[in-house]
């Protein structure tokens, strides 16, 4: 079976959920641009999305044929290429509708699962919960006569797990995109013993039409980029409850997000990070990865004080941050939450004095959004955290020992053999977290 064969009949599961929604939408694309291939004519492409969620899946359809739009725009010339043969299609936006209905005639909205016994390739996106991808895959698995390939979008789950139990040797593999799909460029690829060379390919040849940057992890719980993740989430939880042992936990948790995120120069601070990620994925995920590990212990009873207060964070449907640890308005962050007082507080309470504290940036700063243009990096933060070295201030302090600490993280993933090397894991973070620059680096020396 090619490459056009196996993307004949697809399904994908949670279809309407964030990732979901983004790998059903790459897909579908990809799908329809080869079923516009001359020597694809007159052949069916099907793209069932799965979902168990009826309103889920009509607000799916809603969004498809928005950003399918988007993507018609950007595509014109190419598109008029491919509809030469059309004297119907005179106008761009004649042209532009057809690929519209051309791309959504392929998707196949529904709640029943048995449309997948007929694909020859799943992907898999449903929560982040060992049992449920094993029992699918398996139930899937038993009724399909195909032998269907299923990529599996864990970002934490050991892949040779799910292949063991759902009874599918060599036919999974982990093909993590990063939120969101149709954004982020970064896939992160696990393979088992047992995959076949096959599949691979194919995962890369994927990859590779989307547009997508692939790093290799190997298969340990929480791969590169959640193994670097949860254990730098928890350092930081660790500096705020040592900061909080002479101030109040609110100014803390402020004045640890502004280091990670100011003297660090990162796209957010890691409070910011935990709560757009949402701070029960967070704690979900260190549970997963939890029982992999020897000698450490990847568990904040802050995280399991704010599930219990019901304090989760995420996003609403429409993309806008929901209050974690910290409250947002447009956007911006406005208040921390007390865990004591079952409260937030605002910021202009004690931002003024946290910021004295703190002490001043570096002269060299320059904020994240200009520091990612920077093509010489280490001509840049070579000399900013050189000069950080010289300070004598808390926050020069808690963001060398911040970043030496995520140096460390960082080459343990190689040591302990999840990354390939030194370069996987920085790609990783770059690609898939924008940050400025790669964790393992001669700054913090």
């Amino acid at each position: 079976m090619n490459y056009d064969e196996r993307l004949q009949h697809v399904s994908v599961m949670g279809a309407a959920g964030k990732m979901g929604s983004g790998i059903l939408l790459l897909t579908a694309v990809e799908m329809a641009d080869l079923s516009l291939k001359p020597e694809n004519k007159g052949k069916s492409f099907v793209l069932n999305a799965i979902d168990l969620s009826d309103e889920g899946l009509a607000g799916l359809m809603d969004y498809m044929r928005a950003q399918v739009l988007k993507i018609a725009e950007k595509k014109t010339v190419w598109l008029r290429s491919v509809y030469a043969g059309r004297e119907d299609l005179i106008e761009n936006y004649d042209i532009i509708e057809q690929y519209i209905n051309d791309v959504m005639r392929i998707v196949r909205p529904t709640t029943a699962m048995e449309v997948a016994y007929r694909s020859t390739l799943v992907f898999e996106a449903v929560s982040e919960n060992k049992d449920l991808k094993v029992k699918l895959l398996k139930q899937i698995d038993q009724n399909n006569p195909h032998k269907t390939w299923f990529f599996t979008n864990t970002s934490s789950v050991p892949i040779h797990i799910i292949e063991n139990e759902a009874g599918v040797q060599g036919r999974v593999l982990g093909f993590h995109f990063y939120n969101p799909p149709a954004v982020q460029k970064l896939v992160e690829l696990i393979v088992t013993p047992n995959t076949t060379a096959e599949a691979r390919q194919f995962a890369l040849d994927y990859a590779k039409a989307m547009g997508k940057v692939v790093v290799p992890s190997n298969d340990f719980a929480g791969f590169i980029g959640n193994g670097h993740f949860m254990r730098d989430a928890l350092h930081g939880i660790n500096e705020a409850l040592e900061l909080a042992k002479n101030r109040p936990l609110p100014e803390a948790i402020y004045m640890i997000n502004k280091v990670s995120q100011d003297f660090l120069v990162r796209p957010m601070g890691i409070f910011q990070l935990i709560d757009y990620v949402g701070v029960d994925v967070v704690q979900f995920i260190m549970k997963v990865m939890n029982p992999h590990l020897q000698n450490e212990d990847l568990h904040s009873d802050l995280l399991d004080k704010m599930m219990e207060l019901g304090v989760k964070g995420g996003q609403h449907s429409s993309g806008a941050q929901k209050d974690g640890f910290l409250k947002y308005e447009k956007g911006a962050v406005v208040a921390v939450f007390d865990p004591t007082k079952q409260t937030y507080v605002n910021i202009t309470d004690f931002q003024a004095g946290c910021d004295e504290y703190l002490g001043k940036l570096p002269e060299a700063f320059v904020p994240w959004k200009n520091a990612v243009k920077i093509k010489d990096k280490d001509a840049h933060f070579g000399p900013y955290f050189a000069a950080m070295k010289t300070m004598n201030t808390p926050g020069a302090a808690i963001a060398l020992r911040y970043g030496r600490n995520s140096d460390a993280i960082g080459r343990k993933l190689v040591a302990d053999k999840v990354a390939h090397n030194e370069q996987d894991v920085n790609t990783v973070m770059l690609t898939g977290f924008f940050h400025a620059y790669g964790p393992i680096n001669t700054y913090f020396n």
